[in-house]
């Protein structure tokens, strides 16, 4: 999630936030905004190198809500429906989408309303967390997300909670989605939709590969593999590996414990 004002104020903040290649594609950005005109100009920014915006309207962190971000949009769907129009108006490619991150209200009805004004605004789809801005931890409202499904004709991704396969499954049996949206079970495993049930070693090498090729900050390629790693290294590996501080010791460690 990139916020779209200091995106736009900021050279040194598109530097560090924003960076792709010709095989990255396709690619959605997702932008926090609060302003039409803005995303709009963030929107027409990336539109050469993108393939579509995504606005966030479910970040429930207590900085997004006090910034008007995130969630706080939850409650604003005209704002939304202006944002989405901005977008279809200013950016030139016809092709370009529009979509929205969501979380659901405890009454469903307002969130069926708020999806129906984004979809007649033009938006292209809509990803749904099944939670509602106050609930982390809690069970996934997956009868929403059906309810919601089953009142637009745009396509609707079902997120909350997908941690492999079988979970994919057992969401698209239980809401009918078009798709769904993975957060911290890709982290985890970023090899899931291949049908891993935990992060392989190869996997692993390609990560190695794609980092180093890029030149990926240290922090960056060390924390997706404290992700990677979480389910197959016991809690001491854990305390050495998460301690180690530049990419040669983590290269020598993986060298070292797994061949890698």
């Amino acid at each position: 999630m990139i916020i779209a004002v200091d995106f736009l104020r900021s050279a040194k903040a598109r530097d560090s936030e924003f960076t792709t290649s010709k095989g990255d594609r396709p690619l959605i950005v997702q932008f926090a905004a609060k302003d039409a005109q803005v995303l709009a100009e963030a929107a027409c920014t990336v539109s050469p190198f993108a393939d579509g915006v995504d606005l966030n309207c479910g970040c429930p962190q207590r900085w997004a809500l006090a910034e008007g971000y995130g969630a706080c949009l939850l409650n604003k769907p005209e704002l939304i429906k202006d944002m989405a129009r901005q977008v279809r108006n200013q950016v030139e490619n016809p092709c370009f989408s529009v979509s929205l991150k969501i979380r659901v209200h405890s009454d469903t009805a307002r969130t069926v309303d708020l999806c129906q004004k984004a979809a007649m605004a033009g938006v292209s789809w809509i990803t749904v967390h099944g939670r509602t801005s106050e609930e982390r931890h809690h069970p996934v409202h997956y009868d929403a997300i059906r309810i919601i499904k089953e009142s637009l004709s745009i396509p609707v991704v079902a997120n909350g909670d997908l941690k492999n396969l079988k979970d994919v499954s057992m969401v698209h049996q239980l809401t009918g989605a078009d798709g769904v949206m993975a957060a911290r079970g890709l982290l985890a495993n970023p090899a899931m939709f291949a049908g891993y049930e935990e992060t392989s070693l190869q996997c692993i090498r390609d990560w190695i590969d794609i980092a180093l090729g890029h030149g990926t900050p240290f922090t960056c390629f060390h924390h997706h593999l404290m992700y990677m790693m979480e389910r197959i290294t016991s809690r001491q590996e854990k305390r050495i590996f998460n301690a180690l501080t530049s990419t040669s010791a983590v290269l020598d460690y993986l060298r070292e414990n797994y061949g890698i």
